[in-house]
Protein backbone atom coordinates (compact mmCIF):
# COMPACT_ATOMS: atom_id res chain seq x y z
CA UNK A 1 0.00 0.00 0.00
CA UNK A 2 2.89 2.58 1.01
CA UNK A 3 5.48 1.59 -2.21
CA UNK A 4 2.19 2.21 -4.31
CA UNK A 5 1.60 5.83 -3.04
CA UNK A 6 5.03 6.17 -4.47
CA UNK A 7 3.89 6.88 -7.69
CA UNK A 8 0.86 9.05 -6.87
CA UNK A 9 0.22 12.81 -5.01
CA UNK A 10 -0.87 12.33 -1.43
CA UNK A 11 -3.77 14.61 0.47
CA UNK A 12 -1.59 16.25 3.29
CA UNK A 13 -2.44 17.89 5.67
CA UNK A 14 -0.89 19.84 9.11
CA UNK A 15 -1.71 18.81 12.71
CA UNK A 16 0.23 20.58 15.54
CA UNK A 17 2.22 22.63 12.93
CA UNK A 18 3.46 22.78 9.53
CA UNK A 19 5.98 19.68 9.14
CA UNK A 20 3.58 18.19 11.55
CA UNK A 21 2.10 15.99 9.10
CA UNK A 22 -0.41 13.38 8.14
CA UNK A 23 -0.92 11.53 5.39
CA UNK A 24 -4.25 9.31 3.94
CA UNK A 25 -1.71 6.85 3.83
CA UNK A 26 -0.71 7.15 7.54
CA UNK A 27 -5.02 6.64 7.82
CA UNK A 28 -5.15 3.93 5.89
CA UNK A 29 -2.55 2.05 6.95
CA UNK A 30 -3.48 2.55 11.16
CA UNK A 31 -7.13 1.78 9.64
CA UNK A 32 -5.37 -1.26 8.02
CA UNK A 33 -4.29 -2.40 11.16
CA UNK A 34 -7.20 -1.75 13.31
CA UNK A 35 -9.51 -4.09 11.84
CA UNK A 36 -6.87 -6.99 11.51
CA UNK A 37 -6.72 -6.33 15.49
CA UNK A 38 -10.56 -5.75 15.84
CA UNK A 39 -11.18 -9.47 14.02
CA UNK A 40 -7.98 -11.45 15.70
CA UNK A 41 -7.81 -9.84 18.94
CA UNK A 42 -11.58 -8.28 19.42
CA UNK A 43 -11.10 -7.91 23.17
CA UNK A 44 -7.47 -5.94 22.61
CA UNK A 45 -7.14 -2.18 22.69
CA UNK A 46 -5.67 0.15 20.42
CA UNK A 47 -3.99 3.21 21.09
CA UNK A 48 -2.53 4.83 17.59
CA UNK A 49 -1.32 7.94 16.34
CA UNK A 50 -3.92 9.41 13.70
CA UNK A 51 -7.05 8.10 15.19
CA UNK A 52 -8.50 10.37 18.47
CA UNK A 53 -10.59 7.38 19.76
CA UNK A 54 -7.80 5.13 20.00
CA UNK A 55 -6.32 7.92 22.67
CA UNK A 56 -6.29 5.74 26.29
CA UNK A 57 -5.90 6.81 29.56
CA UNK A 58 -4.46 3.19 31.04
CA UNK A 59 -2.59 0.17 29.34
CA UNK A 60 -4.69 -2.37 31.31
CA UNK A 61 -4.79 -5.47 29.61
CA UNK A 62 -3.45 -5.94 26.22
CA UNK A 63 -3.17 -2.82 24.11
CA UNK A 64 -1.61 -2.81 20.72
CA UNK A 65 0.71 0.92 20.31
CA UNK A 66 1.01 1.69 16.27
CA UNK A 67 2.21 4.41 14.65
CA UNK A 68 1.68 3.30 10.66
CA UNK A 69 4.49 5.87 9.23
CA UNK A 70 7.21 6.67 11.71
CA UNK A 71 8.53 9.80 9.87
CA UNK A 72 5.77 11.02 8.15
CA UNK A 73 7.90 13.84 6.88
CA UNK A 74 10.51 11.59 5.21
CA UNK A 75 8.06 9.70 3.96
CA UNK A 76 6.74 13.34 2.23
CA UNK A 77 9.44 14.74 1.27
CA UNK A 78 12.11 11.78 0.59
CA UNK A 79 10.37 8.43 0.25
CA UNK A 80 12.76 6.96 2.70
CA UNK A 81 14.10 7.19 6.26
CA UNK A 82 10.56 5.98 7.68
CA UNK A 83 8.68 3.08 8.92
CA UNK A 84 5.91 1.17 10.44
CA UNK A 85 6.21 0.51 14.10
CA UNK A 86 3.54 -1.90 15.86
CA UNK A 87 3.81 -2.76 19.33
CA UNK A 88 1.68 -4.98 21.64
CA UNK A 89 1.62 -4.00 25.68
CA UNK A 90 -0.11 -6.40 28.12
CA UNK A 91 -0.54 -4.73 31.56
CA UNK A 92 2.02 -1.85 30.98
CA UNK A 93 4.74 -4.36 29.72
CA UNK A 94 6.07 -4.25 25.75
CA UNK A 95 5.68 -8.07 24.76
CA UNK A 96 6.52 -7.73 21.05
CA UNK A 97 7.03 -5.33 18.55
CA UNK A 98 8.24 -4.55 15.21
CA UNK A 99 9.67 -2.07 13.24
CA UNK A 100 9.46 -2.15 9.63
CA UNK A 101 11.71 -0.01 7.12
CA UNK A 102 9.56 0.23 4.25
CA UNK A 103 11.89 1.20 1.67
CA UNK A 104 15.24 -0.99 2.83
CA UNK A 105 12.67 -4.16 3.24
CA UNK A 106 14.23 -4.35 6.69
CA UNK A 107 11.96 -5.77 9.42
CA UNK A 108 13.39 -5.57 13.01
CA UNK A 109 11.37 -7.72 15.49
CA UNK A 110 11.31 -8.05 19.46
CA UNK A 111 10.07 -10.47 22.10
CA UNK A 112 10.55 -9.99 25.53
CA UNK A 113 12.67 -12.19 26.79
CA UNK A 114 13.97 -13.83 23.62
CA UNK A 115 15.74 -11.54 21.67
CA UNK A 116 15.65 -9.87 18.15
CA UNK A 117 15.85 -10.36 14.86
CA UNK A 118 16.00 -8.31 11.45
CA UNK A 119 14.32 -9.94 8.48
CA UNK A 120 14.97 -13.56 10.73
CA UNK A 121 18.43 -13.06 11.65
CA UNK A 122 18.95 -13.11 15.03
CA UNK A 123 20.88 -9.88 16.32
CA UNK A 124 23.77 -9.89 18.80
CA UNK A 125 23.31 -7.79 22.22
CA UNK A 126 25.33 -4.68 22.11
CA UNK A 127 28.15 -5.77 24.32
CA UNK A 128 30.92 -3.18 23.66
CA UNK A 129 32.57 -0.98 26.59
CA UNK A 130 33.71 1.80 24.35
CA UNK A 131 32.25 5.02 25.24
CA UNK A 132 30.94 8.48 24.13
CA UNK A 133 34.34 8.61 22.01
CA UNK A 134 34.17 5.74 19.85
CA UNK A 135 30.45 6.10 19.10
CA UNK A 136 28.60 8.42 16.59
CA UNK A 137 25.44 10.17 18.72
CA UNK A 138 22.22 10.93 17.52
CA UNK A 139 20.36 13.76 19.00
CA UNK A 140 17.78 16.63 18.42
CA UNK A 141 18.23 20.51 18.63
CA UNK A 142 15.34 20.25 20.83
CA UNK A 143 17.14 18.13 23.46
CA UNK A 144 20.14 20.18 23.23
CA UNK A 145 18.40 23.15 24.45
CA UNK A 146 16.85 21.32 27.26
CA UNK A 147 20.21 19.95 28.29
CA UNK A 148 22.67 22.33 26.77
CA UNK A 149 25.77 19.98 28.00
CA UNK A 150 24.87 17.71 25.22
CA UNK A 151 26.43 20.50 22.84
CA UNK A 152 29.98 19.07 24.65
CA UNK A 153 28.79 15.51 24.71
CA UNK A 154 28.23 15.66 20.81
CA UNK A 155 31.75 17.52 20.14
CA UNK A 156 33.14 14.46 22.52
CA UNK A 157 31.93 11.75 20.24
CA UNK A 158 32.57 10.71 16.56
CA UNK A 159 30.34 12.57 15.10
CA UNK A 160 26.62 13.72 14.99
CA UNK A 161 23.45 11.72 13.47
CA UNK A 162 19.43 12.72 12.87
CA UNK A 163 17.34 10.67 10.34
CA UNK A 164 13.98 11.77 11.27
CA UNK A 165 12.07 8.88 12.40
CA UNK A 166 12.30 7.89 16.05
CA UNK A 167 12.41 4.28 15.62
CA UNK A 168 14.97 3.73 13.06
CA UNK A 169 17.16 5.79 15.13
CA UNK A 170 16.23 3.12 17.82
CA UNK A 171 17.08 0.86 15.31
CA UNK A 172 20.59 2.30 14.34
CA UNK A 173 21.40 2.14 18.45
CA UNK A 174 20.07 -1.68 18.91
CA UNK A 175 21.99 -2.18 16.37
CA UNK A 176 25.54 -0.97 17.09
CA UNK A 177 25.05 1.44 14.41
CA UNK A 178 25.26 4.57 17.01
CA UNK A 179 26.02 5.22 20.83
CA UNK A 180 22.79 6.60 21.69
CA UNK A 181 20.29 8.51 20.67
CA UNK A 182 18.67 12.01 22.31
CA UNK A 183 15.28 13.18 21.87
CA UNK A 184 13.24 15.93 23.34
CA UNK A 185 9.60 15.08 22.57
CA UNK A 186 8.65 11.59 21.44
CA UNK A 187 5.12 10.24 21.78
CA UNK A 188 4.45 7.06 23.19
CA UNK A 189 4.14 5.33 19.03
CA UNK A 190 7.24 7.15 18.13
CA UNK A 191 9.02 4.31 20.26
CA UNK A 192 6.91 1.15 21.98
CA UNK A 193 8.07 -1.02 19.07
CA UNK A 194 11.57 0.25 19.45
CA UNK A 195 12.03 -0.22 23.06
CA UNK A 196 10.97 -3.41 23.06
CA UNK A 197 14.05 -4.38 20.76
CA UNK A 198 16.65 -2.02 21.94
CA UNK A 199 15.90 -3.44 25.41
CA UNK A 200 16.35 -7.80 24.29
CA UNK A 201 19.68 -6.03 22.81
CA UNK A 202 21.13 -4.88 26.00
CA UNK A 203 20.26 -1.25 25.58
CA UNK A 204 18.84 1.20 27.87
CA UNK A 205 15.79 2.93 27.38
CA UNK A 206 14.92 5.68 29.75
CA UNK A 207 13.43 9.69 29.96
CA UNK A 208 16.89 12.07 29.71
CA UNK A 209 16.28 12.80 32.90
CA UNK A 210 16.52 8.83 33.91
CA UNK A 211 13.02 8.33 34.95
CA UNK A 212 11.20 5.38 33.23
CA UNK A 213 9.02 5.95 29.99
CA UNK A 214 5.59 6.40 30.35
CA UNK A 215 3.78 4.90 27.57
CA UNK A 216 0.87 6.83 28.08
CA UNK A 217 2.21 9.99 27.58
CA UNK A 218 4.89 12.18 24.99
CA UNK A 219 8.48 13.03 26.89
CA UNK A 220 11.79 12.46 26.22
CA UNK A 221 13.89 9.87 25.50
CA UNK A 222 17.03 8.30 25.54
CA UNK A 223 18.15 4.98 24.11
CA UNK A 224 22.20 3.90 24.53
CA UNK A 225 24.71 1.62 24.60
CA UNK A 226 25.34 0.76 28.00
CA UNK A 227 28.47 2.49 28.78
CA UNK A 228 27.46 5.01 26.73
CA UNK A 229 24.48 5.89 28.64
CA UNK A 230 26.20 5.64 31.89
CA UNK A 231 29.06 8.54 30.56
CA UNK A 232 25.46 10.57 29.05
CA UNK A 233 23.98 10.54 32.55
CA UNK A 234 26.39 11.31 34.74
CA UNK A 235 28.31 13.59 32.87
CA UNK A 236 26.61 15.53 30.01
CA UNK A 237 22.50 15.41 31.07
CA UNK A 238 22.44 17.51 34.40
Amino acid sequence: MIEASFARDLLIETKSNRNDLVTEVDQAVEALFTRYVNKNFPEHRIFGEENAAHKLTTLDGPVWIIDPIDGTLNFVEQKRNFAISVALYIEGVGEFGVVYDVEKDELYSGERGNGAYMNGEKLLQVETKEGLADNLLIANVSAVKLYPKLADAIEASRGLRLYGAASLEYMAVAAGRAGAYLSANLAPWDVAAAKIIAEELGCVVTRLSGEEINMLEKGTSLVAMPHVYEELRSTYLK
